[in-house]
């Protein structure tokens, strides 16, 4: 899509003085890269709204990654985010379209990660006996034909772990041919991934704020196409259990 700053506004889904949630839009990379192309930080002075410090990224969601993407508001709310996500505080839930359909209605996936190499594809995964201990949770929410559609709440916040745990299990996310190959890329270009719900912790005695990311259209029509419905998604429990 087209991103411009009053766009980027219009897609806040939650702002206080220590930080606010976006609702990232896909095709837009949260940092600039070898390849170039616009990205978010060109547009953070819009976000800043009166604050003198620009707000910054507490975690990052791929390129073609959509939904709830978590920024401070200072260094101060940045460094206490950080801390939160890399503690494994912050509970995310994403939901993706998969190719394939999962022998079970949920589970735990559990295989660890590691670099494929060192090169300037360091970024690629693969599972590794002797890689970074890595687990996340799945709960099928509708199936059709030869697709899923599936919850998915990692424990881990390893690089693509949602998208090498998809594909190892036999059931890579649609759009992604670079752990799923042709058969991930025959129904859609995008990745199929979406950040629908974030809960952070407020402090002692107080609830987690808990923001949610409204389904994309593309995702959505895609769903609607298939014969597959979002209905549970909304009703989804947290944590999955």
């Amino acid at each position: 899509m087209a991103l411009d700053a009053q766009t980027l506004v219009e897609r806040i889904l939650y702002r206080d003085e220590r930080l606010m949630v976006l609702d990232k839009p896909a095709g837009i990379a949260v940092h600039k890269g070898p390849k170039g192309g616009v990205t978010l930080d060109e547009f953070l002075p819009a976000l800043q709204f009166g604050k003198p410090e620009l707000p910054q990224l507490a975690h990052r969601l791929d390129k073609d990654t959509t939904g709830c993407l978590v920024l401070g508001r200072d260094k101060a709310a940045l460094k206490r985010l950080g801390q939160m996500f890399a503690r494994g505080e912050a509970s995310k839930t994403y939901c993706a379209l998969v190719i394939g359909n999962p022998k079970q209605d949920a589970g735990r996936i559990e295989f660890p990660l590691a670099r494929r190499s060192h090169d300037k594809r360091s970024w690629w995964m693969k599972v590794d006996a002797s890689g970074d201990p890595s687990f996340t949770r799945y709960r099928v929410l509708a199936r059709g034909d030869g697709i899923a559609f599936v919850a998915l709440a990692p424990e881990t916040g390893r690089t693509h772990q949602l998208r090498v745990h998809c594909a190892e299990m036999g059931w890579p996310i649609a759009g992604d041919r670079t752990y799923g190959g042709d058969r991930a890329a025959a129904l859609c270009r995008a990745v199929q991934l979406h950040a629908w719900r974030i809960a952070l912790p407020q402090g002692r005695d107080k609830p987690p704020l808990v923001v949610k990311a409204p389904l994309p259209e593309a995702m959505r029509g895609l769903i609607d196409g298939l014969g597959l419905s979002a209905q549970g998604l909304e009703t989804l429990a947290e944590p999955m259990e």
